[in-house]
């Protein structure tokens, strides 16, 4: 409502009031026939896979009487009253709103702000103090405030009975200096006499404390600013009609030139601020509907204690506890047009002569609302006037009511007794106070029942700063543009297209400009949705930028160029793919490989059943780029490539590899789904003529979603761990190569290892062969017995280059003639700097005092094989220089 009005200002120059009730309520929804389809909109082209029959909208008809139903029953059984009481009041929206929609703005000193309706910035963040004079004597009582406008309200001044400071005036009244109103000296132990001057001004009807006070004291509640935020005809006419914050000067002016203002210093503090309107919230006593919530609140938090109601993350648990338990009544009147008019009418007796007192009754409709009220006050009907509550409900009260209003309660509909309760409700976690705990509760009360068993709360989603996403900032993405990519011309024209005052648009569109110099790069859906996931959703928010969706789309490049690669192979074979349970891996790397992905669906099921969703699609990026593309297609491309005239043994093998390949992509492609639906289809389809056994279904998002079971097969623990000695002697082989600066050679190397590794090198070879890039690879083997292993029997050559895996197994690379001795000398002095540090760091910890009574053995053997590695990298740097520089001089 707040986007509709701000737009009607700016197209038409007229605010709400402007209009009539029935005028302003078409507007609103011309406004949302036009615009409310635009999220619906955004989640289709996002690929959503929703049930689109069941969408609705709060205010349809049926949903509408879910929600007088609800109020009905609530005020029936007495949970719903009407009272007198403080509320947070938005001067801008002309409305109250609710503790959860105000924010805190925390001030260190003296701030300046922008507040609607103003267009000076107003100074916040100090303190006031004046003086009262003492009535029918010469002393004084002085007091502080942040908020001096508010002085015109005040009723009493309050102390601390325990206070020395006011012992002797306990009891006596003061002068207000603008209304000659005498304000009695109360006492108080609420009050806090480290605070200020340590007496407070007491103004009930402005303040959540004073009207407590007044409660306990009997004291009168003056209201001295209105819901316009203008001072109110109490203030005297010297004030009356002036906005409030300009009669904070006002005030301040008058106490100096009658000498009573004492001080101004900062003073950190607290603003309360709407979410809706950014206006400074202004607490004011009105008469308002009210929800008693203690005891409902006490089954929400007694439902996840004996563990009915899980929260995800559970350290959410805790903090539902902390709320639910000083919850507050809640107040759901809203002084607004748009929303659900409260079902409640005022009564008026024909016969009544006390027009003060009010007579509220309520009903599903007005002809009920009549014969209820006809029954209550013992009348006829017809001597009954009803005028139904202008005000309408707080939105959250409807939208509390979701879980089981759209299945058609409080008809016992098919919907209803099918999907409610349901299973999991997930939203973002800045809703767990505003929505899931009124679900919950609401919940609870009218069906008996909770609303859902599980709330996966989800992180939101920020800008790559950090910041929160404003529209006054700019930095509001919308995933279209993201998708189908935008200039910076046209994200410029969005913000002057919007309802933002010149001051703000200003902000917004340099915000892009430095954000967006050359706009938003096409990036395509599924590379959105993998940046999205691959987020850990529970715990921070999310920092996103562009360049994280950006390298989401080289992945999917990855993926075609990785399909592209396999219809060659494929579509060169004569021999037709096996079954994947027919399918058995020959090679040792065609092990490995199946090995990998069955660990990969293990790991995706464990994951999805966390919500951790991050770790799955880490686990498949991982899968695909590192283990399928870097490793496995590099070292079989050699066998898959192969014509049909090789020997039998190698043609068998290719058809393995072949099967192998298939089943990798295929199923990696039906783990991707449901993070890249569009593009995982795409390519599935293209590998469907391959397929064995059956015609297959339409579309992949029909297929059943991989089971680590289906694998059971395939999997090969030994293979893989193995490997993971093979991947270090690879790492450090390349970066040897990368030290000596031979980016085309292909040296040979030595590996001088255990019996142990020297049998998983063999085992691997070709692998480490290939993928380290090396003329020859030989196994040196000094604990084996001769003929113990197929190992070299010749030690590496003088002068070799060392790279150290693990203190038991180093590299030796042959140094080739021509290599550039300065610059390896270089590299070698820099690596050196970067260990000595570290080693020394490893013996500091060795040698701290308990060291060995503290630290577990495990640890400490850890510790020890790290350091001797250490030393043993830096004897050999030490001899590879000493090597160096002989061979620089010699030179």
């Amino acid at each position: 409502m707040t986007v509709v009005e701000r737009m009607l200002l700016r197209d038409k120059g007229k605010r709400r009031q402007d209009f009539t009730r029935e005028e302003f309520l078409q507007e609103v929804w011309k406004w949302k026939n036009e615009k409310g389809g635009e999220i619906y909109h955004q989640l289709r082209r996002l690929g959503a896979s929703l049930d689109w029959s069941r969408a609705c909208f709060t205010m349809d008809p049926g949903f509408s009487r879910a929600v007088t139903e609800a109020f009905v029953r609530l005020c029936d059984s007495g949970l719903i009253y009407r009272s007198e009481g403080m509320v947070n009041w938005s001067c801008a929206l002309e409305s109250a709103i609710s503790d959860i929609e105000v924010d805190s703005k925390e001030l260190s000193g003296p701030t300046m702000l922008s507040v609607p309706g103003y267009e000076q910035q107003v100074e916040f963040g100090t303190m006031l103090t004046f003086a009262y004079p003492l009535e029918g004597c010469n002393g004084e009582v002085a007091v502080s405030t942040t908020r001096p406008e508010t002085m015109l309200g005040d009723v009493a001044v309050a102390v601390h009975p325990d206070d020395p400071r006011y012992q002797a005036v306990h009891g006596k009244q003061c002068l207000h200096p603008f209304t000659n109103r005498l304000l009695p000296i109360i006492t108080d132990t609420m009050v806090d006499m480290e605070l200020g001057t340590g007496a407070v001004k007491v103004t009930p009807a402005h303040d959540h404390s004073d009207f407590l006070l007044s409660q306990r004291h009997s004291l009168p509640r003056l209201t001295v600013i209105g819901e316009d935020g203008m001072m109110t005809p109490l203030c005297g006419h010297w004030l009356e009609g002036v906005k409030r914050f300009d009669a904070r000067q006002l005030v301040t002016d008058a106490l100096a030139e009658r000498k009573l203002l004492r001080d101004k210093k900062d003073h950190a503090m607290t603003l309360p601020i709407c979410s809706r309107s950014g206006d400074i919230i202004e607490p004011l006593l009105k008469k308002q509907w009210f929800v008693h919530c203690q005891e409902m609140a006490q089954k929400a938090v007694q439902a996840v204690e004996d563990g009915q109601l899980e929260i995800i993350p559970h350290y959410y648990s805790k903090t539902w506890k902390n709320w639910l338990s000083n919850i507050s009544d809640w107040c759901i009147s809203r002084q607004l047009w748009w929303g659900h008019q409260i079902p409640a009418y005022r009564v008026e007796l024909a016969n009544s002569t006390d027009k003060q007192e009010e007579h509220w009754v309520w009903g599903r409709s007005e002809d009920e609302a009549r014969q209820r009220a006809a029954v209550k006050y013992g009348v006829k009907p017809e001597d009954i006037s009803l005028t139904q509550d202008s005000d309408v409900l707080d939105t959250w009260f409807s939208s509390g009511l979701f879980p089981f209003a759209m299945l058609g309660w409080p008809q016992q509909t098919t919907d209803l007794q099918r999907f409610y309760p349901n299973n999991i409700l997930e939203t973002g976690s800045d809703l767990i106070f505003f929505w899931v705990a009124r679900m919950v509760m609401l919940g609870t009360e009218l069906t008996g029942q909770l609303p859902f068993k599980q709330v996966l709360l989800h992180s939101l989603v920020r800008d790559k700063h950090g910041r929160k996403m404003s529209k006054s900032l700019g930095n509001v993405i919308d995933p279209l543009d993201v998708i189908h990519g935008v200039s910076l011309e046209r994200l410029q024209e969005k913000v002057k297209e919007g309802n933002l005052d010149p001051r703000e648009q200003m902000v917004a569109m340099e915000a892009q400009r430095k954000d967006f110099p050359k706009g938003i790069p096409q990036c395509g859906t599924d590379a959105l949705r993998f940046a999205l996931c691959s987020h850990k959703m529970q715990g921070e928010d999310i920092s996103l930028s562009i360049s994280q969706v950006l390298s989401c789309r080289h992945f999917c490049n990855k993926m075609w160029q990785t399909l592209r690669f396999t219809l060659g192979v494929l579509g060169d074979s004569t021999t037709a793919v096996g079954a994947l349970e027919e399918t058995t891996p020959l090679s040792s790397m065609d092990r490995w490989v199946c090995s990998r992905l069955y660990s990969t669906v293990a790991q995706c099921e464990h994951s999805f059943e966390a919500y951790e969703l991050h770790t799955v699609t880490s686990a498949l990026y991982s899968f695909w780029v590192h283990s399928l593309c870097d490793v496995y297609l590099e070292c079989v491309k050699p066998v898959l490539v192969q014509q049909d005239d090789t020997e039998h043994s190698s043609r068998g093998r290719q058809v393995a590899s072949s099967s192998v390949l298939y089943h990798c992509v295929s199923v990696s492609l039906a783990l991707l789904s449901p993070f890249m639906p569009f593009l995982t289809e795409e390519l599935w389809q293209r590998l469907q003529p391959f397929r064995p056994g059956a015609a297959a279904p339409m579309s992949l998002c029909l297929q059943p979603y991989p089971r680590s079971s289906q694998l059971a097969h395939w999997h090969f623990p030994e293979e893989e761990r193995d490997f993971l000695l093979v991947q270090e002697v690879i790492r450090v082989a390349r970066s040897l190569r990368a030290q000596c600066g031979m980016t085309k050679e292909k040296p040979a190397m030595w590996a001088v290892c255990s019996p142990s590794q020297a049998q998983t090198l063999l085992h691997f070879g070709s692998a480490v062969w290939t993928l380290s890039r090396i003329s020859s690879l030989h196994i040196y083997c000094p604990q084996a017995g001769e003929g113990v292993l197929s190992v070299s029997s010749t030690p590496p050559p003088e002068g070799s280059l060392v790279g150290v895996v693990d203190h038991t197994c180093q590299l030796h690379l042959h140094v080739q003639n021509g290599m550039r001795v300065d610059k390896q000398i270089a590299q070698l002095t820099q690596r050196r700097v970067k260990l000595l540090p570290k080693l020394e760091e490893i013996l500091c910890r060795m040698q701290s005092p308990h060291y060995m009574s503290k630290v577990p053995a495990q640890v400490r053997q850890q510790m020890d094989s790290k350091m001797s590695a250490v030393q043993q990298e830096l004897k050999n740097i030490e001899d590879q220089l000493k090597l160096l520089q002989e061979t620089q001089t010699t030179e």
